[in-house]
């Protein structure tokens, strides 16, 4: 890449908008003084778009008001013009009825502002969850040069003289406190202390997990996913992003050159080697539907066959993502299954990825462990299949009690999530820790949005009995930061008449994972005629935004994204030209 010719000034996309003597350039050049500044603050320059996904909804993001000053900063310094351009945050915590379902309209959004404005290139400031593949879909689908720029997990904190590790223990000390082990004092004491700093969750769930994909499939600068929200280094990595940017603004290097089949295997197999979370499935598949690369979910299972899980965090191990830091961060693993990954792919820096590993090393191999000591040989994700799920289903063998991943027990019915809050606690049920919890229309559509249901909650009355874990089913998904015997984005869903929806209670559901499978214990016979005696739910929206969203997302297995911005060789007239 670093052979590449450089643009002239004349020939950045900019310049269309610029440098013309016409009437319209004209406008776009007061109006750019009007802002304060000078001719020869933008006159032959890049314009780096910085795409801040920051709002007072979405802590994870809080640094980002510095962080973008310290990307404009890095743009100046290389010559650059930086434009801060405000698009939709997607606040885990706050969007109902889940951040997921409003995904694609960032995606859009961002595509259609790489398209519409004069941007050479883009930073895309990203971080808590969906923020990420949100980003990484519109800059695939836009082709705009862009890089990313992650938030970077928040500060350790711990409580009662232990370390706390955010999602991970809001779960489990709620599970304590459904059986009356917890108090309400102390309950209300971990509020002040479970989420101690700027940055997205602290463990390897979703955030951790894409924003590290997002490196190893040479989106981001080396290093840069691994570095705390609140470490020095962190502000440093902002503005060399913005000093990246505008070298790809000027070699015109564009997305769909660095993200390709290779490097979807390459965060693939990341994934499996830093045990995950399963929502990548999920973005991935949408990713590669940006792009035309044909994934399928067979793909991910098979490099989980093959890939040892050597991040020791939580859900799965016992640190959290400083500790991950601290002891060499994502290129000392990846250095690890170096024999596993494409070395040759590129990067946004103009080099390979066995140059962006170059000179990694474990400073604490209890934390990133080496080769010859797993935390898992194989398995971090598991794919299933089976009558119950025809197109698929994930589970996370490594986050769960491992007597539960073979399993035979009676299903435990109910309609949505509603149901499930007003009746789980319900003794009369008489629920026991062989029954198998099942969730209906919990899925894309059904929910809407797939949102992160998936950890079923265990009755009280069992978590009393010191029960912690049971099979659990549903189309729903499951934060990265959560854990237990739970099956997941069961496609296809139950809201679309998928054999899910065909389960009533006391049927006899077999869970197994060594042989990848998930059957309901009836006959093909029962099955059809439960089949016609089903009636589709009532649709939740008939117009606007939840219209489009019912008509056109794909199911869990197809990565939830919308049909029509699928790749299929066709290409939208460039805004500029107009």
């Amino acid at each position: 890449m670093h052979a590449r010719t450089r643009l002239q000034p004349e020939q950045l996309r900019s310049h269309r908008y610029l440098g013309s003597d016409d009437l319209r350039s004209f406008g776009h050049r007061s109006r750019q003084k009007q802002a304060g500044f000078s001719t020869d603050d933008f006159k032959d320059k890049p314009v780096i778009g910085i795409l801040n996904t920051w709002n007072d909804l979405i802590s994870c993001h809080a640094h980002f008001k510095q962080r973008v000053e310290d990307i404009k900063r890095g743009v100046w310094q290389a010559g650059g013009f930086p434009v801060e351009i405000p698009v939709m945050g997607l606040s885990e915590t706050f969007m109902k009825p889940t951040s997921m379902y409003y995904r694609n309209l960032l995606a859009m959004e961002g595509e259609e502002v790489l398209r519409t404005y004069p941007i050479d290139a883009a930073v895309l400031m990203v971080g808590c969850d969906k923020t990420t593949p949100a980003l990484l879909m519109g800059a695939l689908s836009a082709d705009v040069p862009s890089i990313v720029m992650p938030a970077g997990p928040m500060n350790r904190t711990a409580w009662h003289g232990a370390q706390l590790a955010s999602g991970t223990d809001v779960w489990r000390f709620w599970a304590e406190r459904g059986a009356g082990r917890l108090s309400c004092e102390a309950w209300c004491q971990l509020e002040d202390h479970i989420a101690a700093s700027p940055g997205h969750c602290m463990t390897m769930g979703t955030a951790s997990t894409m924003t590290a994909l997002a490196e190893v499939m040479g989106m981001t600068l080396a290093g840069a996913s691994s570095i705390p929200a609140t470490h020095s280094g962190h502000a440093r990595m902002a503005s060399m992003t913005g000093r990246q940017a505008v070298e790809l603004a000027w070699l015109n290097v564009k997305p769909s050159e660095i993200v390709n089949r290779t490097a979807f295997e390459n965060a693939i197999t990341t994934l499996m080697a830093i045990g995950g979370s399963t929502n990548a499935i999920v973005h991935l598949m949408a990713m590669a539907g940006r792009t035309g690369v044909k994934l399928t979910l067979e793909d991910f299972d098979l490099a989980s066959q093959r890939t040892p899980v050597l991040a020791n965090l939580r859900p799965a191990g016992k640190f959290v993502m400083a500790d991950f830091f601290d002891a060499g961060g994502l290129n000392a693993l990846l250095v690890q299954i170096a024999d596993l990954l494409h070395l040759d792919a590129q990067t946004v820096e103009g080099q390979t990825l066995r140059a962006a590993m170059d000179g990694a090393e474990i400073w604490n191999d209890d934390v990133i462990r080496r080769r010859d000591n797993p935390i898992c040989a194989t398995g971090s994700l598991a794919v299933l299949r089976g009558n119950l799920a025809p197109d698929g289903c994930v589970i996370k063998p490594a986050a769960a009690e491992a007597e539960l991943l073979q399993h035979r027990g009676p299903a435990a019915v109910f309609k949505d999530y509603p149901d499930l809050k007003s009746r789980i606690d319900d003794a009369s049920l008489a629920l026991t820790k062989e029954h198998v919890i099942v969730l209906q229309n919990a899925g894309p559509l059904g929910a809407p949005g797939i949102p992160e249901w998936g950890m079923l909650p265990i009755p009280k009355y069992l978590l009393e009995q010191g029960v912690r874990d049971m099979v659990r089913i549903s189309d729903a998904r499951m934060s990265g930061t959560s854990y237990g015997a739970c099956v997941l984005h069961v496609s296809p869903e139950s809201f679309v008449g998928g054999p899910l929806a065909l389960v009533h209670d006391g049927d006899m559901i077999t869970l197994d994972v060594a042989g990848r499978r998930l059957h309901l214990e009836i006959s093909d016979e029962e099955m059809a005629t439960r089949k016609a005696g089903w009636k589709a739910p009532t649709a939740k929206f008939t117009r606007g935004y939840g219209k489009l969203y019912l008509n056109e997302t794909t199911q869990a297995h197809e990565g939830c994204d919308f049909r029509f911005l699928h790749a299929d060789g066709s290409q939208d007239a460039d805004p500029s030209i107009y």
